[in-house]
């Protein structure tokens, strides 16, 4: 099998190309590929916890491949970045880059650029499935996800820390795709047959920053701890 790299958000699409790639047989993911605000510890607008996406790396049974960004962060900061992580791929002898993306042609055709000198062949083994189907499709499978980020041009605050499930892509308005793909919605993955585990979670503070609305998941055990030092 090809050793491959996964590019890896901590959401529910990065969940699923994961399973899908699994199912193939074809490529061995060898590393989850992350990029994290330096400044925040979290990922880049999901704003996960870099200690939830280790614990998601640990139940895949896969290493996590860490790419820092500086904050504030230029597209030329980013892609310094990532030519780094390429070189290194490359170096481990990776053969490629697999990408969780579902239909904006501008994002595939961005990926694609950036690849085209590194040696790193782009995958994208979720590319063009209809976003209605494929929703359904993750949580019969028993892919869980809560809602990190929300944009409140399109969507209601309220949407932000809840579950990925059917309720939820009943309640979204029209035009609002079910996976989010446009930006509407970011998630953290935390359930699902990519992983050995199911992580224990829950949603914490609800804030509004730089425009958007975020839910902050955080591991149980820190809600306990916390609570615990609050009695003492």
């Amino acid at each position: 099998m090809k050793p491959i790299l996964l590019s890896w958000s901590s959401g529910k699409d990065s969940a699923w190309a994961l399973h899908v790639l699994k199912q193939q047989h074809e490529y061995e993911v060898v590393g989850l590929l992350t990029t994290f605000n330096q400044a925040a510890n979290r990922v880049a607008m999901h704003a996960v916890r870099r200690e939830l996406v280790q614990a998601q790396a640990e139940a895949a049974g896969i290493p996590l491949w860490v790419v820092e960004l500086p904050w504030p962060c230029s597209n030329a900061d980013y892609e310094a970045a990532m030519t780094v992580a390429c070189s290194k791929a490359v170096a481990q002898k990776v053969e490629a880059v697999a990408f969780g993306d579902l239909f904006l042609e501008d994002v595939r055709a961005y990926r694609e650029k950036q690849m085209r000198d590194t040696g790193l062949q782009p995958l994208f083994p979720i590319w063009g499935q209809a976003t209605t189907e494929l929703a359904q499709q993750m949580i019969g499978a028993g892919l869980r996800a809560k809602l990190t980020c929300v944009d409140p041009k399109v969507l209601d605050p309220s949407f932000a820390g809840r579950e990925f499930d059917r309720r939820l892509l009943a309640d979204l308005p029209p035009g609002v795709d079910p996976c989010g793909e446009r930006g509407e919605f970011h998630s953290f993955a935390y359930a699902g047959p990519m992983f050995r585990h199911q992580l224990d979670v829950l949603v914490g503070r609800v804030l509004n920053r730089d425009g958007f609305v975020f839910a902050d998941v955080i591991p149980r055990s820190a809600d306990e701890d916390a609570r615990a030092a609050a009695s003492d």
